[in-house]
């Protein structure tokens, strides 16, 4: 569920994803699975309003093609974090967080003791429906459960040394669009202010030994996060690849669109 993408950034392997909402479909998931080449999806319940019947489909098919899956909420509260993982979402991602207190929130609300005070409830599909024993059921779900903590705010990185250090999380994944909103920097995502911001964050990552993670919009924005210690790319949306797709068949036939 969220073993593979842990087990990579242990590695210092590069961790590629693949963000679906718009579009999310289990079909979806197969069909990236079966091109191969990446490592875990993401569904984003936060903008897309997904619901838990569809992350359920979505993470089946998920782990029917071997791909890792998180779900990206606004941790509202604890049943906010806590329904993607018994629908079977290897874990979560926390968006607009703004804080260490807000960080750890969020680990307290996807662990069980004495790591944090998640509800037990091994009758989902991360308990087998009941078949895992309790006590290899925390021990389980502790160990494998991905926690990524979205720094996409100006008070963040501000914050980021205390964030960084919070343990048991993943990855922080720099949302650049957000974030420069924040900064007053909407649509720049190359303004030298955030590539600042970036940096602040890829120096506590590095010295908290925690992973980052970015969204990439080219493969030269991607190679220069890589170059600051990112291991975990976002590369493709669900709606980029739809109108990527479009755009190809229209130059592929382009003479028959030329009115």
């Amino acid at each position: 569920m969220g073993r593979l993408l842990k087990e990579r950034l242990a590695a210092g392997k590069l961790v590629r994803v693949f963000g679906l909402g718009q579009l999310l479909s289990p079909k979806f998931v197969e069909i990236l699975g079966l091109h191969g080449g990446y490592d875990g999806v993401w569904f984003d319940h936060e903008h897309a309003g997904i619901s838990v019947e569809q992350i359920e489909q979505a993470a089946l098919a998920a782990r029917a093609v071997g791909l890792d899956s998180f779900v990206r909420l606004a941790p509202t509260d604890y049943a906010a974090v806590m329904r993607p993982l018994e629908a079977g979402a290897g874990g979560i991602m926390a968006a607009q967080v703004r804080s260490a207190e807000e960080a750890e929130r969020v680990v307290q609300w996807a662990k069980f003791a004495p790591r944090g005070q998640r509800g037990v409830n091994g009758l989902g599909v991360d308990g087998k429906y009941g078949l895992v024993a309790p006590r290899d059921y925390f021990a389980q779900s502790n160990r494998e459960t991905f926690i990524a903590i979205q720094i996409e705010h100006a008070d963040a990185v501000n914050d980021i040394e205390r964030i960084a250090a919070v343990p048991d999380v993943d990855v922080l994944f720099v949302g650049p669009a957000d974030l420069g909103q924040s900064m007053g920097l909407p649509g720049d995502w190359n303004h030298p202010r955030l590539w600042e911001a970036i940096e602040q964050v890829a120096a506590a990552a590095r010295r908290n030994g925690i992973h980052w993670a970015i969204v990439a919009i080219t493969p030269a924005y991607a190679q220069r996060c890589v170059d600051l210690g990112c291991r975990c790319l976002n590369i493709g949306f669900d709606c980029w690849a739809l109108h990527d797709g479009i755009r190809s068949a229209k130059e592929s036939f382009k003479q028959f669109f030329a009115d």
